[in-house]
């Protein structure tokens, strides 16, 4: 397929691509991302660490710590710094938990989510220039009734939620 690409900005680009599948004459408009590294972390009371993060244009939304990959950087490398910069702990391990793609009509963006584990909180948020959040520590099961209900409509935070409660048996 050939590639024109169309923008490119800090965070992703798009490019329309032209070409045959099957012997048919295609065109694809493709949103590029690095991907992304999201996290399940638990604090010592056994509560979930979130944060309520302003996602223009859809306002405040209640999420899992989550960010972009740096060029070239392995997804459990993007989690760790990232759970540190977001809410200022610090955890041991990273076990991978679920990837998916977010979008898989239209964009190359594979989020990969862990379960963050040994917390210890060693700092306060390293937040870049744009970013507006705060940390929000809930039960497991509030999260888990707020998906149901429709209040958490966030991807990455539904499918690590449900996926860990699905292997835990929880629900």
């Amino acid at each position: 397929m050939k590639e024109s690409k169309i923008y490119e900005g800090k965070i992703l680009g798009l490019s329309v691509y032209d070409g045959k599948i099957e012997g048919r004459k295609v065109k694809r408009e493709v949103i590029k991302h690095r991907g992304a590294a999201a996290m399940l972390a638990f604090d010592e009371q056994k509560k979930l660490i979130l944060v309520k993060q302003h996602r223009f244009p859809h306002g405040y939304v209640l999420e899992i710590p989550a960010g972009t990959l740096e060029k070239k950087e392995e997804p459990v490398k993007c989690a760790f710094r990232e759970l540190e910069e977001e809410t200022g702990y610090r955890a041991k391990k990273m076990t991978p938990l679920i990837t998916y793609y977010p979008s898989i009509g239209y964009n190359s963006e594979i989020i990969h989510c862990f379960v963050a584990s040994g917390l210890k909180k060693i700092a306060e948020l390293k937040l870049d220039e744009d970013e507006i959040l705060s940390v929000v520590k809930m039960d497991f099961n509030k999260v888990l009734s707020m998906i149901k209900t429709g209040k958490i409509q966030d991807s990455k935070t539904i499918c690590a939620v449900l996926t860990y409660a699905a292997k835990k048996k929880l629900y």
